[in-house]
Formats: C-alpha cells, sequence, structure tokens
C-alpha cells in the first residue's frame, strides 16, 4: 500500500501496521475511537484521552522531547507525527525506526482527511467513515445554528510571559471563523507575540478568549488584560476544544453553542 500523507511524503507500507507510537495527543485519541487501542504501544505524556491511555500505554516523552532509545526498544511499525506538534529533527530520527507519517492541519477538510487516511493505513475504513459522517452532520448543524448570529470581534490567546496570540493559517483560527468569531490578528501569521498595550490598534476586541491550553491562565490574568481594554468580555475557554483535531471535534460543536448563547 502507498500512502501519501499531508506533508506529501511517500510511505510505502507493506502491511497493516500492528505496533503503533503516536506522538499527538488528538491523534492518540482519534486512534482509540478508531479501535485500536490494542495496537497503540506508545503515546506522550501529553495524550491525556481517554483517561486510561496513560495508565495502560508507554509513555515516551514529551511531543518535542522523546526517550528515542525507548522507542526503539518497542519496536514500532509506525509512528504518528504532525507538523506542527513535533520537530523536523524528531521526524528524521524516528524515519531511522520505522515508517513516519505526518499530518498537516488547518482545516475540517483536512482532519477529514486524516481520518480517512488512517483508516486506509489500519484497515479502519468502515469506523473512519462513521466518524467522518457524524462530523459532518455536528458541522452542518452547526452551521446552521450560527447563520443567523452577529460577528464578533475576538482575540484568541495561548501563553502570556510573553503574550502570545492565535493568528492566520493555524487551525484554531479556522475554527474562530467558523464560530463568526473576526480575529483581530488576522493580519499576521501563526502564534505571534503581541503587546497588550498595543491591543487596541489592531481593532477592539468584542471579546478575549484566554484558552485553557497550553498556558493555564488564572482569573488574575483578566485583570491583565481588561486595563488595556474598553468593554470587552474576557472569558475562559476549553483549548482541546478549539485545537484538537481528531474525533474530539464531535464535542466541539455543542460546546460552541453553549458559548455562544453565553456571551450574546
Amino acid at each position: 500500500m502507498q500512502i501519501t500523507d499531508q506533508t506529501s511524503r511517500i510511505l510505502q507500507i507493506e502491511t497493516i501496521p500492528k505496533r503503533i507510537i503516536s506522538l499527538v495527543p488528538s491523534q492518540t485519541e482519534l486512534l482509540f475511537d478508531l479501535g485500536l487501542e490494542d495496537h497503540i504501544i506508545g503515546i506522550t505524556k501529553f495524550c491525556v484521552h481517554p483517561q486510561k491511555a496513560k495508565q495502560s500505554k508507554q509513555i515516551v516523552g514529551g511531543t518535542k522531547n522523546l526517550k528515542i532509545e525507548l522507542i526503539r526498544e518497542l519496536q514500532p511499525d509506525i509512528i504518528l507525527c504532525n507538523k506542527e506538534e513535533n520537530t523536523l529533527e524528531i521526524v528524521k530520527i524516528c524515519e531511522d525506526i520505522c515508517n513516519v507519517h505526518i499530518t498537516d492541519i488547518y482545516t475540517l477538510d483536512d482532519v477529514k482527511k486524516m481520518i480517512i487516511d488512517y483508516g486506509h493505513i489500519f484497515n479502519k475504513e468502515k469506523e473512519a467513515i462513521h466518524i467522518n459522517k457524524n462530523l459532518d452532520f455536528e458541522i452542518k448543524n452547526f452551521k446552521s445554528y450560527i447563520k443567523e448570529r452577529s460577528v464578533l470581534k475576538v482575540a484568541y490567546f495561548i501563553w502570556r510571559n510573553p503574550w502570545m496570540a492565535v493568528a492566520n493559517n493555524t487551525f484554531i483560527n479556522h475554527l474562530l471563523e467558523l464560530n463568526k468569531f473576526e480575529n483581530i490578528y488576522q493580519n499576521k501569521s501563526r502564534y505571534p507575540e503581541v503587546d497588550l498595550k498595543k491591543i487596541l490598534l489592531n481593532g477592539e476586541p468584542d471579546l478575549v478568549l484566554l484558552s485553557s491550553e497550553p498556558y493555564p491562565f488564572k482569573e488574575e490574568h483578566t485583570l491583565e488584560i481588561k486595563q488595556f481594554m474598553n468593554d470587552a468580555k474576557v472569558i475562559f475557554v476549553d483549548g482541546e476544544l478549539f485545537s484538537w483535531y481528531g474525533s474530539r471535534l464531535l464535542k466541539s460543536f455543542d460546546y460552541f453553542k453553549k458559548l455562544r448563547d453565553r456571551i450574546e
């Protein structure tokens, strides 16, 4: 079987991989939901869903700091990476061990393509199609819900010291657009460092969203932001439901509805 991953790398897969290492939390959860639990032999310390994952699977490090020798000892058939989560150096080291599949996610279509690709690679086509059908239903339902809602200007923060926001060319920004949230940092790329004192110069936001990950924002940080705002609401949001691509997205759209109902 020949598979082209989302970075245009071609993989030759002779037999269905039976020993899988996942270096991406959202993709680990997807593997469980595809029914591949028994074939997962290694995950990262950040793979927190499902809860039983860290209790039953070997931890091979973080997404960017791996225990390479442990990975070699586990003798995987395939290692699953992501262009944003894992460094090029990690990919190259892993390629010396076995096949490496890399995802590169910017849109919901990218997510659905990843799910179908995993279905092909692991002989889980029916399960993959089922997840995508459910995802299509949730997306269609949400688009109908959000259609008549107003556009709100937002700033979405993921880090402090330095303050870092979500900008263009990111999956989070794609979901913000779907929510009819106009990102005031749309003219920037990826995850820029920003000066809070100049936030109004980028376009006064109606909402400031503080993500639950990767930075653990607290109530005191809302006060820090508000001194540079006029009337913007500062709201804590579930970062997993805005950034985890894969089967966790099936929970995102109900969350988005409740969020919108809460702020309007």
